[in-house]
């Protein structure tokens, strides 16, 4: 990795770079630093006044080459976080293609091309190099106590933190001291020309599936199989704990395609507990990879908040684009 990196910032290997206005959400960490909320962050900052496609590699998906999703796309062919944005933003372009530039190009060529385009983990993708790099790192796995992989859950060393344009510690407590804030940040040691933020998720007041709607103060009234397939389900087991919901937890590995036998499984364990009011309940993204459609089996949507400093990253995201827009 170091010698790639090395290729890239003496000139041997060439990063492309774009008039048309692109912003980069990556980390350094294999999962778990909230990648897919802040995209969609910014697909809400940005939706109501630019045409926006999201641009991912399609992480296990089983197509190949540039794809462009549609009404008949399935989360197979473009992977599930991609078909999570798709089945939310109707109005954004979804599209994957491992090798990031080619697949910027063909968003180029499109006759409704779009005005910005989100890079979806792409921070270790040095193929393109964007104006806007946003590097996530987890409050409670910060990259700089992380060490490589194997030993750790680092795919580049911490030093290229140094690529970033903006550093984002993500799933903060919500209360987070100004004190401790100063402490982490003293610890990253930001260069001058880098901001930091820190943000929290909200879990929504309702959860949801395509057809019905339960809010999530009268869950104290049901039986819950809480099912995850994702990197860290810690926050989400502590926000129902709080809420003092009954539930029984099965955990499966992050990205997990969920089988028939895995879903008799969940099913049985949902029919043990012998009534009408229980149900099974999973993050947005199993939902939209393993679950959509299914009786019985809800989501609990979350969202990204800024702990502080959130109108000077809209206005300087809004600057960006909005200038880039105009020189394009």
């Amino acid at each position: 990795m170091r010698f790639r990196n090395k290729c890239y910032d003496k000139g041997i290997k060439i990063s492309t770079t774009f008039a048309l206005p692109n912003i980069v959400v990556g980390n350094l960490n294999v999962g778990g630093t909230g990648k897919t909320p802040h995209v969609e962050y910014l697909i809400n900052l940005l939706k109501d006044h630019y045409k926006i496609a999201v641009l991912s590699r399609g992480y296990k998906r089983k197509s190949k080459g540039f794809l462009l999703a549609n009404k008949h796309t399935t989360t197979n062919l473009i992977g599930d976080e991609p078909m999570q944005y798709h089945l939310k933003f109707k109005s954004v372009m979804v599209a994957v293609d491992s090798d990031r530039v080619n697949g910027f190009n063909q968003l180029k060529k499109l006759k409704n091309k779009p005005e910005v385009v989100l890079l979806d983990d792409a921070f270790q993708h040095r193929q393109i190099k964007a104006p806007i790099n946003i590097l996530l790192t987890a409050y409670n796995n910060l990259y700089i106590d992380d060490q490589m992989l194997p030993s750790g859950n680092l795919r580049e060393l911490p030093s290229n933190a140094k690529r970033a344009s903006h550093i984002i510690v993500t799933k903060c407590p919500k209360h987070l001291s100004p004190n401790e804030m100063n402490s982490i940040s003293k610890r990253i040691h930001p260069n001058v020309n880098q901001k930091l933020f820190f943000t929290s998720i909200n879990y929504q007041t309702h959860i949801f599936n395509n057809k019905a709607q339960i809010a999530v103060n009268i869950l104290q009234q049901y039986k819950i199989v809480l099912v995850t397939g994702i990197e860290n389900p810690e926050p989400l087991k502590q926000f129902l704990l709080i809420q003092n919901i009954d539930f029984v937890h099965l955990k499966y590995a992050d990205h997990h395609n969920f089988t028939e036998k895995d879903k008799t499984k969940i099913n049985n364990k949902l029919k043990e507990f012998n009534t009408s009011k229980a149900l099974i309940l999973t993050t947005e993204k199993d939902y939209v990879r393993s679950f959509y459609g299914a009786e019985k089996v809800f989501y609990l949507p979350i969202e990204v908040v800024f702990l502080k400093n959130s109108k000077e990253f809209n206005q300087e995201i809004l600057d960006y684009v909005g200038q880039s827009s105009r020189n394009s």
